[in-house]
């Protein structure tokens, strides 16, 4: 899986193109972490080039968010495709993660 990193003026805006799987989840997290410690704790995961997440990817996801919310933030998710969308539903972590249409959506309100 790839990564670019975008800072904007309210956020970093990570996209991601590939598999979100046992072997992209680890880059997410290290990708995350080096923002977050970087100072952007408001972190959007642009899902829109993910053609596939399974429970790593999930994980790595919840994992983010915790780094981000740890250091005052929060991590937000977009464009979202529809398997990623099936696999956030079933394990109800919509609830946790709520898909945002485009990244600016993601933080219009912070």
């Amino acid at each position: 899986m790839q990564f670019t990193v975008e800072h904007k003026p309210t956020f970093a805006h990570i996209t991601g193109t590939g598999r979100l799987n046992m072997v992209g989840a680890p880059k997410l997290r290290e990708v995350v972490a080096e923002v977050v410690s970087g100072g952007s704790n408001h972190v959007v995961v642009d899902l829109g080039g993910t053609e596939f997440m399974d429970s790593s990817g999930l994980g790595a996801l919840i994992g983010c968010l915790k780094l981000a919310r740890q250091a005052g933030g929060d991590l937000r998710i977009a464009n979202v495709r529809p398997q990623v969308q099936m696999v956030l539903e079933l394990t109800s972590m919509n609830r946790v993660l709520t898909p945002y249409d485009t990244a600016d959506e993601a933080f219009r309100d912070a």
